[in-house]
């Protein structure tokens, strides 16, 4: 049976020190200390270490990067923007949580992440041929290196998961200009956090998501620049919806 008891909420103050090191922020040039103390908070958030819905406090944070609290205050905007903490109607700034992680925002998000590189994909695809055969030996490498991750028993979930980001990730960059590459450096992570929370109940089985992958690279590979775009937007639909069952038999996380 699956207990419904609400666990403690967990504030800044619980992440291990390790992770969160005193003054890690402070010793940045002050023009880039907020930029730091978002960086820091999102790879936070993103590797589960600050849990979805744990509480975000500015002095605690500010008190453990050593900084003052403007520079958090303008990180912790840029979260909420993005979508990474969020807060309740009429709440102050100390009353902001980490984002849950729920059925309905992993299809939208995905669908997003698939629709942003899916753009990557048709470029990639019409890529000059010389550019095209680099592109796909990567890729092919690749989507080998994913294969054999998920076959090593017990499964290296983080081995699996690189593969994976970095096959996509090549195909972006392949010829994406700054505003794609910004757009996906802010809402790809996001992405990450459902994928790294839950990724032990999706590994059982790869075959369907590296065949995937190798329609993707077939049709960059022969320039066939609207199959590429919509493979890959069927690649991240069909992980939207693993997700989305996974998440129905684990539960939700911090939206209690």
């Amino acid at each position: 049976m699956t207990s419904t008891r609400k666990p403690p909420a967990r504030t800044l103050l619980d992440v291990d020190a390790a992770a969160l090191p005193p003054g890690s922020a402070a010793d940045a040039p002050h023009g880039s200390r907020p930029e730091q103390v978002y960086v820091r908070l999102r790879d936070l958030i993103v590797q589960g270490l600050l849990a979805p819905g744990s509480r975000i406090v500015e002095t605690e944070i500010a008190s453990r990067l050593g900084v003052s609290r403007t520079p958090v205050r303008e990180a912790l905007q840029r979260l909420q923007q993005e979508g990474y903490v969020m807060g309740s109607p009429g709440a102050q700034q100390s009353r902001l949580t980490v984002a849950p992680l729920t059925r309905d925002d992993v299809y939208e998000l995905l669908n997003i992440v698939g629709a942003l590189e899916g753009i990557g994909a048709r470029g990639a695809a019409s890529l000059a041929v010389a550019e095209r055969r680099v592109l796909v030996r990567d890729l092919r490498a690749l989507n080998a290196e994913f294969q054999r991750a998920g076959k090593v028993m017990p499964i290296d979930h983080s081995s699996l998961y690189d593969a994976d980001q970095r096959l996509h990730r090549r195909i972006v960059e392949a010829c994406a200009g700054p505003r794609l590459l910004a757009l996906h450096d802010a809402v790809k992570p996001q992405a990450e956090r459902y994928i790294r929370m839950y990724i032990s109940m999706l590994t059982g089985d790869i075959r369907t998501s590296v065949y995937e992958h190798d329609i993707i690279i077939a049709a960059i590979d022969e320039g066939r620049a609207d199959d590429a775009e919509l493979a890959v937007q069927v690649n991240w639909r069909h992980a939207a919806d693993r997700l989305s069952k996974v998440i129905a038999v684990a539960g939700e996380r911090g939206s209690w």
